[in-house]
């Protein structure tokens, strides 16, 4: 009887100072829970993020504040809110996480904010850019970009161009109507005419019906916003099957539109056309530069890093200096107050995010599509400071 009770208390003691030593680890590990699409149509947007995040962690190491960081990855495929919000709370609950991170579409995002409220946990936006997500969270944090603070410079620098007439064309979806209010009112506001406009489906392949509306009405210009991959290679693709240039209308528009990793699909038909981004991959500085080098290492020397890459790159590094500032306490509400004010120097320049607004401040660069050494390239020609 003796023996099975001194067994028994071995067994318990050893049991406690294993769970001991799993509590000690746990403390002892920041976890990054990152949604994203890793599969289907949008794939590239999550792997874009995924691989900023890899390049940040290879520079700089998976260790900061004496914590190890850990990044446990989910596939939300796309545009679906109920499966991101499942996504955030099986990473909350189960997974326990400290932090969430990534979301290329602002749907998504808006469906994890009040799990981020409930549980108190940063959730860094590195990509959906709809104006209002901050709004929606204290928790929230963005190292990308809003989408109606870049469209006002787009709209002075079409005046100033001569483009008084236009027609917008926007996919309708909260981002695209917040980019067509944004664009509706600072064009006119800067003394522009709207001939028109339209809301196109979030994943529509056909824009011959709108392209041709658009060529029998004859503005000066087009200011558009459609999602990248093959949505704005088939846009851009059917803007040049209509001749709309030939016939006297200018292709201006988000950065979204000849979005890196597709535009040398698109052949010819991106030349000459005009966005204004933050980013760009031919932005000229050694930080980019290096940048630039390291992702065609990680993913082929034929890979385009975009703005959802940068972001994410720029989100570990926002997560790190938290960190740093809290002595590695991952509470949540310590967190988000180091995040607040936090000045980084990023591969599209030097960026702040607002203290006040949890967003981003940064440069808006105008581009123009050129060929430079047999590929098409986003060329910055114009650098427009944050108010």
């Amino acid at each position: 009887m003796m023996q099975v009770e001194k067994a028994g208390l071995r067994v318990a003691l050893a049991a406690g100072v294993l769970a001991a030593a799993t509590g000690a680890q746990a403390q002892n590990v920041v976890k990054v829970g990152f949604i994203g699409e890793m599969s289907g149509p949008f794939a590239e947007f999550g792997k874009q993020m995924e691989t900023g995040i890899q390049i940040f962690l290879k520079e700089h190491g998976d260790t900061v504040a004496g914590k190890r960081v850990v990044v446990i990855v989910k596939d939300v495929g796309g545009p679906n809110p109920e499966l991101a919000k499942r996504h955030a709370q099986e990473l909350v609950v189960r997974e326990k996480v400290d932090v969430l991170a990534g979301f290329a579409f602002s749907p998504n995002a808006f469906a994890v904010a009040p799990i981020a409220t409930e549980a108190k946990k940063p959730l860094v936006i590195m990509n959906a850019a709809s104006g209002a997500l901050p709004a929606a969270s204290p928790y929230i944090v963005r190292t990308s970009f809003s989408l109606p603070a870049i469209v006002p410079p787009i709209s002075a620098w079409m005046l100033r161009q001569g483009y008084k007439t236009a027609y917008s064309l926007v996919a309708d979806y909260s981002p695209g109507h917040e980019v067509e209010t944004a664009f509706l009112d600072s064009y006119k506001q800067a003394g522009g005419t709207v001939a028109g406009s339209v809301r196109t489906p979030l994943t529509t392949m056909d824009f011959s019906a709108y392209m041709q509306k658009i060529k029998d009405i004859k503005p000066a210009a087009v200011f558009a916003f459609v999602n990248g991959a093959d949505v704005a290679q088939s846009f851009m693709r059917e803007y040049r099957a209509r001749k709309l240039e030939e016939a006297g209308t200018a292709m201006v528009g988000t950065g979204d539109i000849t979005d890196e990793p597709t535009i040398d699909s698109m052949g010819d038909a991106p030349l000459g056309a005009v966005t204004g981004y933050p980013y760009s991959m031919d932005h000229d500085s050694p930080k980019n530069k290096q940048f630039v080098a390291a992702f065609k290492a990680a993913r082929g020397q034929q890979a385009r890093p975009n703005i959802m890459a940068v972001a994410g790159y720029d989100g570990m590094a926002l997560i790190y200096e938290a960190l740093r500032k809290t002595q590695g306490k991952t509470d949540g509400d310590a967190l988000i107050a180091a995040m607040k004010g936090v000045k980084l120097e990023s591969p599209r320049g030097p960026i702040e995010i607002d203290a006040a607004t949890r967003d981003v401040k940064q440069r808006v660069y105008m581009r123009k599509v050129e060929r430079v050494d047999g590929r098409m390239a986003n060329i910055e020609f114009e650098a427009i400071e944050p108010k």
